[in-house]
């Protein structure tokens, strides 16, 4: 069943659902007390609506407590009784009936602890009988034939070690085996396992048959126990945590992720899945999280979102999360703060995700004191050796939360994950790339760019070589922002050689929208208009520089009007051919429209290549420039705003706002006196939230009499032509 077909109540409130269908049987208790048994069983969503279809579809376990059931159900069973449920049945044993507290599971049943045991036949006796436990090499064992070892366990790890450092101190290992293993039979097993290959702790910590292994080893590590090695992964060779179990050995996470990628059912991205749907397809973590069946209706703004925070009156969404308004303590604004845990000081949002270089330390870090103008990083603020923890790995000071590494770190190990092959390499033309990345001062940038899923997934298909590093794979890609960001940074990186984008980008639009005409005739006019006149001419303009975005939507322009008059053409039967002046007038005077004013270059082309007769349309010509400015030119200009007395002061202005700023003259003309403020000898601009320091040639400018005075009805008497004609450049029709 998928999420389309489940139950409404289902999908929207399982843990209602779950309480409704309790309430029902059990008078015990009320309504509100069974609501807080279920929501300190069900745990996370998935988990609550799985448990709900299970009551919905059987809801008699409530009252014979028999399997098949899921785990859950037994648990919430349990939990019931405990709560002082009457009518509600606890566990029942699968063979002997029993009512249970606590229970085993085989499958989907549940059964006793004696019921539970397994029957084989015992390696020592040969009666089949149930396994009380396994032997030193494995082999099951009857309560009446168990495998002892008259030894004490911490005494032959003590023995192991003392061979490779004879200096170990035995409290120090029996520190570490009691946290690593603290059940004596579990201990027994470690025992055996370093005697049988004391390997195990010399850099061989992969081949470890107990899971306990790594984690004993990292602990006589940290305790200084000469001798001792820590494992590195085998597949990637990062010494980090290993405990997962892979074809035999023991892998990092990073590998287990790898190994585990599949294809998401829904949008296709290659990733380790983070769910299963019902049919048991996987999902990605994005298309999890935005699984509308995983969103709720937040209580302040009525939207369904993704739930932050969990009130008596029901869920609170993140963008409307309650925080105190408060004055700012580092940018002095009123904003909705935090307390922050270091200084106790408000902070708002945007000082808190703000990075910066200290101005005692001169680091890039987190701003947590000071001012605007004089941040001071978290180290500098409070210097508590405790508070800031070396990192293992860099031995930088960071605010860690868990034992592992600094961000920094996290970041080169993200990357080691991604762009390493098969052989634990970063290939040659990645390895730029890679150093970019790991030496960029914003690392929580860098890892939320390399969190996205098609990022991190194009990145590790690259480097594994499963995706070659072209620009025609890269194209097989579905068109986004993102996969076009990816290849800017390859490019940037010199992984990819540069191309034209704007240019393969016109192409595969003139290729869509040609073949996308109605009829055979329009469709070979269309070709030939766009790829012999449009993009000829403008590879001719650009002469052999990338085209703009501007340059690229006119001759969109220009190609959309030549569809809307072909279209037209073929509703009233008729063809350029066929086509008369009064038929063309007749459509011109229908609603004026842009495609209707610039099809007039696709009928003069028309014309020019004898396709079209007897035709004629208006045209304005063009005195501006017909291709984007260099920068030779564009300094030329700004050197003739700056000290050209003959030009008005406005438009010196305006015009070195366009050029050095770059301020299209509609946004310039929008601006006022109020604009330019004059504070401690600095003239600043307002272009936007924060206000921009003038240098001084353009400041005189801004702060003169004329200027001043004149400003305001800059826009009103013909400024944007004089403009225009000053600085070679036009809103519409060039770029700088």
């Amino acid at each position: 069943m998928t999420t389309a077909d489940q139950p409404a109540r289902a999908v929207t409130d399982p843990v209602g659902l779950i309480t409704d269908l309790i309430t029902r049987v059990e008078k015990a208790l009320d309504h509100a007390a069974v609501r807080a048994v279920v929501l300190g069983v069900v745990g996370g969503r998935a988990k609550s609506r799985r448990l709900a279809e299970a009551l919905e579809a059987q809801p008699e376990v409530l009252t014979d407590g028999r399997s098949p059931a899921l785990r859950a159900v037994g648990d919430l069973l349990i939990a019931l009784r405990k709560a002082g449920a009457v009518t509600i049945s606890p566990p029942v044993c699968r063979d002997c009936g029993k009512h249970l507290r606590t229970f085993q599971r085989r499958g989907q049943d549940w059964f006793c602890s004696v019921c539970g045991q397994e029957s084989a036949e015992c390696a020592a006796c040969g009666n089949t009988r149930r396994i009380s436990m396994r032997d030193r090499i494995g082999r099951p064992r009857c309560s009446m034939c168990p495998d002892t070892d008259p030894r004490d366990p911490l005494d032959v790890i003590h023995e192991v070690i003392t061979r490779i450092s004879p200096a170990a101190d035995r409290e120090i290992v029996a520190d570490a085996v009691r946290q690593s293993a603290p059940r004596p039979s579990y201990q027994q097993k470690l025992a055996w396992s370093l005697e049988d290959n004391p390997r195990l702790l010399t850099g061989e910590g992969h081949l470890a048959p107990l899971r306990a292994i790594p984690r004993f080893i990292e602990l006589l590590h940290a305790a200084g126990v000469p001798g001792i090695v820590r494992p590195a992964c085998p597949r990637c060779r990062r010494v980090v945590r290993i405990d997962k179990p892979l074809d035999g050995q023991r892998v990092c996470r990073n590998c287990i992720a790898k190994s585990r990628i599949e294809e998401c059912s829904r949008c296709s991205t290659r990733r380790e899945p983070a769910t299963r749907d019902a049919q048991g397809r996987p999902l990605c973590p994005h298309c999890l999280i935005t699984d509308p069946a995983n969103l709720e209706t937040c209580i302040v703004c009525g939207n369904r979102r993704m739930v932050s925070t969990r009130t008596p009156d029901g869920p609170i969404c993140p963008n409307c999360r309650p925080l105190p308004t408060l004055v700012c303590s580092i940018c002095g604004r009123t904003a909705p703060c935090m307390l922050s845990k270091l200084t106790g000081q408000p902070r708002c949002g945007r000082c808190n995700q703000r990075e910066v270089h200290c101005t005692v330390c001169g680091r890039f870090r987190d701003i947590h004191s000071g001012t605007v103008d004089a941040p001071v990083c978290g180290p500098c603020t409070k210097p508590d050796a405790e508070l800031w923890r070396p990192c293992p790995t860099c031995g930088e000071a960071e605010r860690l939360t868990t034992p592992g590494p600094c961000r920094r770190c996290t970041l080169k190990q993200r990357l080691v994950g991604l762009l390493t092959d098969d052989t634990g390499a970063v290939p040659p033309k990645l390895q730029a790339l890679h150093d970019a990345l790991a030496s960029t001062e914003r690392t929580a940038t860098a890892m939320s760019w390399l969190s996205k899923g098609i990022v991190s997934t194009v990145l590790s298909d690259l480097a594994s070589g499963q995706r070659p590093l072209t620009h025609e794979a890269l194209d097989e890609l579905p068109d986004s922002k993102v996969v076009e960001h990816i290849r800017s940074v390859l490019v940037a990186a010199d992984a990819l050689p540069p191309r034209d984008e704007q240019m393969v980008r016109l192409e595969r639009h003139v290729k869509d929208l040609v073949a996308s005409h109605a009829t055979p005739e329009g469709r070979q006019i269309l070709h030939r208009y766009a790829t012999w006149h449009l993009i000829r001419r403008l590879r001719r303009r650009s002469r052999g520089n990338d085209i703009t975005h501007t340059q690229l939507n006119v001759v969109r322009v220009h190609l959309r009007a030549a569809v809307y008059l072909l279209d037209w053409l073929a509703d009233q039967d008729l063809t350029l051919a066929n086509c008369r002046q009064s038929d063309l007038e007749r459509w011109m005077t229908r609603d004026e429209t842009q495609l209707r004013r610039e099809a007039g270059h696709f009928v003069r082309w028309a014309l020019a290549q004898k396709i079209a007769r007897d035709l004629s349309f208006p045209a304005v010509k063009w005195n501006g420039p017909s291709q984007a400015m260099d920068d030779d030119a564009r300094w030329a200009t700004a050197r003739r705003l700056l000290h050209d007395d003959t030009i008005r002061t406005e438009d010196r202005l305006a015009g070195l706002l366009l050029l050095l700023y770059a301020q299209w003259p509609a946004a310039i003309a929008r601006l006022t006196t109020a604009h330019i403020e004059e504070a401690e000898g600095t003239v600043r601009i307002r272009l936007g939230d924060v206000a921009v320091a003038l240098p001084g040639p353009v400041a005189d400018l801004a702060l003169s009499g004329c200027c001043r005075s004149g400003l305001e009805g800059w826009r009103s008497n013909g400024s944007l032509d004089r403009v225009s004609a000053a600085t070679g450049a036009h809103e519409s029709r060039a770029s700088w």
